[in-house]
This record gives structure tokens, C-alpha cells and sequence, in this order.
């Protein structure tokens, strides 16, 4: 985390003060979308004054991209299954609660819609999706050391294919995901689609 992200903290009252600033900044995003979020709207909810969350965040896509690493809505836990497709299946799986729970589906589109009018926003989603992949490195590592993947395979790739392939399922074309959603995916993705010959 960055000295300045960590210096938020300390101004603003410590972690807690600051888990309140992203937690109403999520919250105010689910429930007015990038358009109605403010920092004011922010201040006013958690109980922090609105220059003291302007010196450490300079603005509204700032602060956003910050919360969507810091706050609890959306933290991310590497699973350890034992395998890399129960592992994959398991993150899948994180993704469709995320896209389909509210208000973690709300914030999700909110996001999703802001990035293409906001390049500000869209590079500090850039930042959360990189924390992402950061969380996400242990799964890779186990499975290179089981030998089931090689150490040279696009890990981000793999990942892309099935939260692209969840996003567009649920946010785009939505539709309802069936039970076995994110194991036929995760078999997809890892085994191919073509019948063996």
C-alpha cells in the first residue's frame, strides 16, 4: 500500500476511520452511481471532514479507486484448494457473488459504466484490477509447483477469459448463471471445447 494511501489512514483516524470513508463511498456509488457520488456526500456519511479526505484524496475518481482496493465490500482471499481448477472455480465463483449480490453487483456496474466517460477512474480501476491479479499470483504459484501449470503460462489470460466470460454472461447478455456455471467455465478454459478425437 502506498505511504500516501498509509498516511490516509493515520489523518483520518486510523484503518477504522478510513474502512468508514470506503464503505461510504461504495455505498453512496450503489446507490446513486458515479454521477451522485460526491465527497461532500462522502464526508457528510462518514463523519470526516470533506478536506480532510480532499488532502489525501484529491478527487472523487481518486477516492474511488482507492476504496475499491481498501474496503471490506470487495477484499479478495487467494482460495487454497488444492488444485488450480478448485481454485479457479472457487475465484469464479467469488466473481459471480460479486456481479450478482447487491450491493456488490451495484458498485460493480457502476464502475463498469463510469470507466468509459472517466479516464481518471479508468486508471485507478486499472490500479484495483492490478491489486487484483497481485491477490490472485498464489493460485498460479501453487499450481506451477503441483506441475500443473508451466511457469511461462499468461496467468492474467486465464483469469481474463472467466471474468470476461461471467461479466458478459450476467452483466451484458443478462442472464441467469446456472449452478455449474463456474465449473464448465473453468473446465472450458482449462481443457478446450473440442471433443476429444
Amino acid at each position: 500500500m502506498s505511504e500516501k494511501r498509509n498516511g490516509a489512514r493515520r489523518q483520518s483516524g486510523g484503518p477504522r476511520k478510513a474502512q468508514e470513508i470506503f464503505d461510504a463511498t461504495l455505498d453512496l456509488l450503489a446507490e446513486k452511481g458515479y454521477e451522485g457520488l460526491t465527497v461532500e456526500g462522502v464526508a457528510q456519511r462518514s463523519g470526516v471532514n470533506k478536506t480532510t479526505i480532499y488532502r489525501w484524496w484529491p478527487s472523487k475518481g481518486a477516492l474511488l479507486g482507492a476504496a475499491l482496493i481498501g474496503a471490506r465490500q470487495l477484499e479478495l482471499t487467494a482460495p487454497d484448494t488444492g488444485s488450480l481448477e478448485g481454485d479457479l472455480e472457487a475465484l469464479l465463483h467469488t466473481i459471480v457473488t460479486l456481479l450478482t449480490t447487491r450491493p456488490a453487483s451495484d458498485i460493480a456496474v457502476s464502475v463498469l459504466g463510469a470507466v468509459t466517460h472517466s479516464p481518471e477512474l479508468a486508471a485507478h480501476v486499472k490500479d484495483f484490477l492490478a491489486d487484483r491479479i497481485a491477490r490472485e499470483q498464489p493460485v498460479f504459484d501453487r499450481a506451477v509447483a503441483r506441475g500443473e501449470i508451466t511457469a511461462d503460462i499468461d496467468r492474467m489470460l486465464l483469469v481474463d477469459l472467466l471474468a470476461g466470460a461471467t461479466w458478459m454472461r450476467v452483466a451484458l447478455r443478462q442472464l441467469p448463471l446456472e449452478k455449474d456455471f463456474a465449473a464448465r467455465a473453468v473446465n472450458t478454459v482449462l481443457n478446450g471445447a473440442r471433443a476429444a478425437g
